[in-house]
């Protein structure tokens, strides 16, 4: 399997069914970035997607996967070696993950090693080591799924950091003896992990196509977060609903949000053309 080769084949049926890189990532409801890197070899089309893309193009998933128009004659033979080479990648990457896994594990297992061991040089006993380490150990709990998950990182890790965020808060609120990193800390803590949810399920249905709207609508929703995040701390802890930083924020925020629109518009405009 050769994915130059497959580039290639892709770029030749989709010219020969006189579709723009635009128009047949409409249909597959993705990027045109994504279909560009197909063609350049730099990357395959997902599992997901194949059948659908061969369908449009007329071919099978066997002569995608050749690069090539593939007779019926060398059709078994092809339809082997594909599945060889699927199954090669697919242990590779699996390899990649699980070995980047292990070295993330032995860096932060290292790090609570360090922590112990100067804490029981300097205390001669676990005093203040102990919210280092329930830190490293949060930290492992988020990154480790993430890294072994490859392509699914980001809703893996939100996922784990919903489950986890508010035990490891009530430890580190019970480890420093201070009641209010748990209050506090949890209520910071559900509403971003809702904003974070939000911002992930617009990602998932507007940025597969249109990454720049989908990043101009984060940055406003991230404008009532701030005044949410505002309002909440002022009534626990006293504070001003609303400062100079906080403006400044906010301004920034549509700055950022207009910048976005604007590269959508333009990318909009290009495919019209």
């Amino acid at each position: 399997m050769n994915q130059t080769k497959t580039g290639k084949f892709i770029a030749k049926c989709r010219k020969e069914k006189k579709l723009t890189q635009a128009q047949l990532a409409e249909k597959l409801n993705i990027t045109d970035r994504a279909v560009s890197k197909w063609e350049t070899g730099k990357s395959m089309p997902d599992s997901s997607i194949m059948l659908e893309l061969c369908e449009i193009l007329g071919i099978s998933v066997n002569e995608l996967l050749s690069g090539e128009a593939v007779d019926m004659e060398q059709y078994e033979k092809k339809a082997d070696e594909n599945l060889i080479a699927l199954k090669r990648k697919d242990e590779s990457n699996r390899t990649k993950y699980v070995m980047t896994a292990v070295l993330f594990s032995i860096t932060l297992l290292t790090g609570i090693l360090v922590c112990l061991i100067c804490n029981i040089a300097l205390s001669g006993s676990l005093t203040w080591s102990l919210i280092p380490i329930s830190s490293i150990t949060f930290a492992w709990v988020i990154f480790f799924p993430m890294i072994i998950s490859g392509k699914k990182a980001a809703i893996i890790g939100l996922i784990s950091l919903s489950i986890f965020i508010i035990p490891y808060l009530f430890l580190l609120s019970h480890l420093a003896k201070t009641r209010e990193v748990f209050s506090i800390g949890t209520a910071m803590s559900v509403i971003s992990i809702i904003f974070l949810w939000i911002i992930a399920a617009l990602f998932t249905r507007v940025g597969k196509t249109r990454k720049c709207l989908a990043l101009g609508i984060a940055f406003l929703s991230a404008i009532p977060f701030v005044f949410i995040v505002n309002t909440v701390l002022s009534k626990m802890i006293a504070e001003p609903i609303f400062d100079i930083w906080d403006m400044l924020t906010v301004f920034l925020l549509l700055i950022f949000a207009f910048i976005a629109f604007i590269f959508d518009y333009i990318r909009k405009k290009e495919k019209a053309e």
